[in-house]
C-alpha cells in the first residue's frame, strides 16, 4: 500500500513529487521560527544617562555643575523587538507558500520559491538586528539636556523611553 499526496483525478505521472517540497516547507518554517527567536534575543539593549548629580553636601547639581533644588532627570532607553518584523517574517513565509501554490509548475521551481523565502527571512532578521543595534548605539544620549526627543529606527526595533528624577540612595 502506498500513500499518495495527489488530489483526486490527478494521474501519478502528472503529480509533483511531494517529499522534497514538503521537506523544504518544513525547513522554511523551522528557519522562520529560529530567526524569530534570534531576532527576539539579539534585538534587545538598554542604556541610561543622568545629566547632573549630587554635590558633596548632598544637594543636587545640574549637568553644568550648578546647584539646583530639583533632582535632575534621568533617561533610560530600552531597545525591544518590533512586532513589524514578526509580521514581516510571517508574510514572507505565507508569500513563499502562495508562490509555490500559484506559480510553481515543477519541483525545481517550487524549491526555488521556498529557498528565496528562506533567504528573505534571514536577510530581514539579520538586517533588522544590525540596523536596530547600530542605530540604538548611535543615539546621542549624553547630549540629552533633560528635554527633547530621540529618533528611532521605527520598523527595525521598538525603543521605550523612560524619564525619571534622580534617586539618592
Amino acid at each position: 500500500m502506498s500513500l499518495s499526496l495527489q488530489p483526486a483525478g490527478v494521474k501519478e505521472a502528472d503529480a509533483l513529487p511531494m517529499q522534497p517540497i514538503v521537506a523544504r516547507i518544513r525547513r522554511l518554517i523551522v528557519l522562520a521560527m529560529i530567526s524569530a527567536l534570534g531576532y527576539s534575543a539579539f534585538a534587545t539593549a538598554s542604556k541610561g544617562y543622568c545629566p547632573g548629580g549630587v554635590n558633596a553636601d548632598g544637594s543636587f547639581i545640574d549637568a553644568a555643575g550648578n546647584a539646583t533644588e530639583l533632582a535632575p532627570s534621568c533617561i533610560s532607553l530600552t531597545l525591544q523587538p518590533s512586532v513589524l518584523i514578526f509580521i514581516g517574517i510571517f508574510a514572507i513565509v505565507i508569500g513563499a507558500l502562495t508562490f509555490v501554490l500559484r506559480r510553481a509548475h515543477d519541483v525545481p521551481a517550487a524549491l526555488r520559491y521556498l529557498d528565496r523565502g528562506a533567504a528573505a527571512v534571514v536577510i530581514l532578521v539579520v538586517a533588522s538586528v544590525a540596523i536596530s543595534q547600530i542605530w540604538f548605539a548611535m543615539i546621542p544620549i549624553t547630549d540629552w539636556n533633560g528635554a527633547g526627543r530621540f529618533f528611532y529606527p521605527f520598523p527595525f526595533g521598538s525603543v521605550d523611553l523612560v524619564i525619571t528624577p534622580m534617586q539618592i540612595q
